[in-house]
């Protein structure tokens, strides 16, 4: 990787979708390059703009593992220098102190310990089932695996669920250093092999998961259900996750429970969003989309198609442009989707 150690890029942080993407993809593209940056106006187009408990996870746990100096790392701060030392292997706990997103902490810093001089563990201790973030499942059954065709040599694990607002989660993550990713092309997601819906319920009546699973098999022909207690203490929380496993990727859609949403309600996002994907021929989803434009970026070159580029997609894009000698093209094409290339 090129290093740009004495130049400071200055970042708009309310380009795009004004959330926090450009945060969490500068801070790793930072620790991977030993590029510095000045970042203004994090989160600007969010309704309590600023560094949150998550982001503020984020930015200590990137500090702390490349041994980085930062400025501006405090809760509501709409400035942050953040200036990276050597990337460090080692056994890793960060504690959000809210229900915020485990999944994103870690997102933000596991790729930078794939480039690290030695193994790693690292746990993270907040929300795992949360809205406007992947969920663990998503991590593990979706995320994973095609990072582990790419050569990533990773392990996440589920240790305790936490639901907001309580959190109280906890995810652990072991890593191995690789020396380079290998390039992907995901145009084709391939023949179904299964298709399956779960119902999660900690602390709340059985009756809950059992209407959301009968809205599942009323909608949705061919599909498997089952419902799954999780210990009281883990919650209150429900969370609906439906499951398309083809023969190249594997998708999960969810949907959460909400006070004075009806169970129904709660399903048909999930099942929406399920069946929208299945009848469409592209091989990731929106939100897959946006995970997989780092890693392929990191690889130096690949190819995937989605529905349509969220800005997400494209908030990403323009970062990850600014760390990396990459070229990263969004070309319509004639089925309803779009090819995202990467070279």
């Amino acid at each position: 990787m090129k290093n740009r150690e004495n130049d400071l890029l200055e970042l708009d942080g309310a380009q795009g979708e004004g959330g926090g993407q450009v945060l969490r993809t500068a801070l790793t593209l930072s620790m991977i390059t030993a590029t510095p940056f000045r970042i203004e106006r994090i989160r600007a187009g969010r309704g309590k703009p600023g560094l949150l408990r998550q982001h503020l996870a984020s930015v200590r746990a990137a500090a702390e593992i490349s041994g980085a100096t930062v400025e501006g790392d405090e809760i509501g701060s709409s400035t942050l220098r953040f200036a990276p030392g050597r990337i460090r292997g080692g056994h890793y706990r960060f504690a959000i102190g809210t229900a915020g997103s485990c999944a994103l902490v870690l997102q933000t810093v596991l790729p930078a310990l794939w480039f690290a001089d030695s193994p790693s563990h690292v746990a993270v201790s907040g929300g795992t089932h949360n809205k406007a973030a992947p969920p663990a499942e998503f991590l593990i059954r979706t995320w994973q695996p095609l990072l582990a065709a790419m050569g990533v040599r990773q392990v996440i694990e589920l240790k305790r669920h936490g639901f907001y607002p309580a959190g109280g989660g906890e995810l652990v993550a072991s890593v191995m250093p690789t020396r380079a990713l290998q390039r992907m092309s995901l145009t084709d997601r391939g023949v179904l092999q299964a298709l399956k819906a779960e119902a999660l319920l900690a602390g709340l009546p059985e009756g809950i998961a059992h209407r959301e699973l009968e809205r599942v098999t009323a909608r949705m022909t061919g599909i498997e259900v089952s419902a799954r207690d999780i210990p009281a203490n883990e919650g209150p929380g429900n969370v609906l996750l439906i499951e398309t496993a083809h023969a190249n990727v594997t998708e999960i859609f969810t949907s959460f429970g909400e006070r004075g949403v009806t169970s129904e309600a709660v399903a048909d996002r999930a099942i929406d969003c399920a069946r929208s994907y299945l009848h469409g021929p592209a091989a990731v989803s929106e939100h897959l989309a946006d995970q997989l434009l780092l890693p392929m970026a990191l690889a130096g070159g690949g190819e995937f198609t989605t529905a349509s580029p969220s800005s997400h997609l494209q908030t990403n894009a323009e970062t990850i442009r600014k760390f990396l000698p990459v070229e990263i093209s969004i070309d319509e094409m004639a089925d309803s989707c779009v090819r995202v290339g990467i070279a």
